[in-house]
């Protein structure tokens, strides 16, 4: 034990709006001192796993799904006005000329500050996800057991 404040956080969305506030607490959350994990579990797995698979599912509906649902922090949509990629195109701008961190920036500077990343392995297993489809910034790959031993002690626990 560090001896620190904790903060713990699932990301089980990939919308693109839900994922920067996620990342913009946790990075708030590690600046101020606090040990801070990012656990990606269903959806959220999205957010780390790299624009091109390593390898394909055998299986042929991990497969199919895998085809569908493509991740990639680049690639995420907005929760709302997403209007055929019109509305998160707009959104993207408005963060350029804003200034504001991409999604890919924000996990960068995640990393930078000691956030701790986890991929949910049961997430991974149903969605045909393997460690090596998976960022490098994720540092561990752990169930639902070591999420809530992490949420079990700390402060603060968001569910976004």
């Amino acid at each position: 034990m560090s001896g620190k404040d904790k903060a713990t956080i699932i990301v089980f969305s990939d919308d693109i709006d839900k994922v920067l506030a996620a990342f913009n607490i946790a990075t708030g959350a590690a600046a101020m001192g606090m040990d801070v994990s990012i656990f990606f579990t269903f959806w959220g797995l999205n957010v780390v796993r790299k624009e091109r698979s390593a390898k394909s599912p055998r299986e042929f509906l991990k497969k199919t799904f895998g085809i569908v649902n493509r991740g990639g922090a680049s690639r995420l949509k907005l929760s709302k006005f997403h209007m055929g990629g019109i509305g998160t195109w707009m959104m993207k701008i408005l963060m350029k000329k804003s200034m504001m961190l991409s999604v890919k920036e924000m996990i960068g500077i995640a990393h930078s500050l000691g956030v701790t990343m986890i991929a949910c392995t049961t997430s991974m297993e149903f969605m045909g996800v393997d460690k090596e489809d998976i960022i490098d910034e994720v540092t561990r790959f752990a169930g639902v057991a070591t999420y809530l031993a992490m949420a079990r002690e700390s402060k603060i626990n968001l569910f976004i």
